[in-house]
């Protein structure tokens, strides 16, 4: 019990700005911190849907509404995510190779691709989110991806081969309970996927077939790419499946 509550403490205090108790990172307390990932999404999620609700019993308009939508997964993650989709957009668009490209994800700073790669992200994040305020018809569907996108990621991290033997993503690999991490992640995702489809299924459908085009791309793009997954790899990933999920739900709802 012990190195599971150790695991909650590392995966929140990790990837989101919530407080928590100091947990020394080693091996036993990082054992099971991947079973805990998820429920940062669920936190967000849960906080969208408090917001759209506010939203509406106060009338706001669809244009505030959107602004702090969109930003509200960057404010609970602390960025983190974002950070991977910016280092990502310079590494993937310096044409570089494989070691010029590891170097670039390893670079504190900030290139041109990088920025119009944020850019860009958060301006159509921003208008998907007007356009889901307008008809929210979908909107579990989209809370619940929060869900399913970390829980996606972490699977790509404790399944792919890593692309170095340092980093993030190959400290979080190397220490985690493969096997039992694994089982407790897809059972994360067909529990999703379910929901999805429960809340419709002509949506939930497209969103199966969209995001099994998204993961074959990025499990060939990183393999040839990168020689496997990083930590900035997996924001990427993070990120576009729930830019997806939402492009589907405020267009289709």
């Amino acid at each position: 019990m012990k190195d599971l509550l150790r695991g909650f403490a590392v995966a929140f205090s990790m990837y989101t700005i919530i407080p928590m108790p100091q947990v020394e990172w080693n091996k036993k307390s990082m054992r099971y911190a991947y079973c805990f990932y998820p429920l940062a999404g669920a936190v967000i999620g849960f906080l969208l849907w408090i917001w759209i609700w506010a939203g509406q019993e106060l009338a706001l308009s669809p244009l505030l509404y959107a602004v702090v939508a969109a930003l509200l997964p960057v404010l609970v993650s602390g960025g983190i995510h974002m950070d991977g989709l910016i280092d990502s957009c310079d590494a993937l668009f310096s044409y570089g190779d494989q070691e010029k490209k590891l170097t670039i994800l390893k670079d504190s700073h900030v290139g041109a691709f990088g920025v119009l790669g944020c850019v860009g992200y958060l301006l159509l994040l921003f208008g998907l989110q007007g356009q889901l305020y307008a008809r929210p018809s979908l909107l579990p569907i989209v809370a619940v991806g929060f869900v399913f996108s970390r829980a996606l990621g972490a699977l790509t991290v404790v399944s792919f081969p890593c692309a170095k033997n340092s980093g993030l993503a190959h400290t979080f690999s190397d220490a985690a309970a493969k096997r039992p991490v694994r089982v407790v992640l897809t059972i994360y995702l067909a529990l999703c996927l379910l929901l999805f489809l429960d809340c419709s299924v002509v949506a939930g459908s497209v969103i199966v077939l969209l995001i099994g085009l998204l993961f074959l791309w990025f499990y060939r793009m990183s393999k040839k790419q990168f020689g496997g997954i990083t930590g900035d790899l997996c924001g990427l990933l993070v990120q576009l499946t729930e830019l997806m999920i939402l492009m589907v739900c405020a267009l289709m709802g």
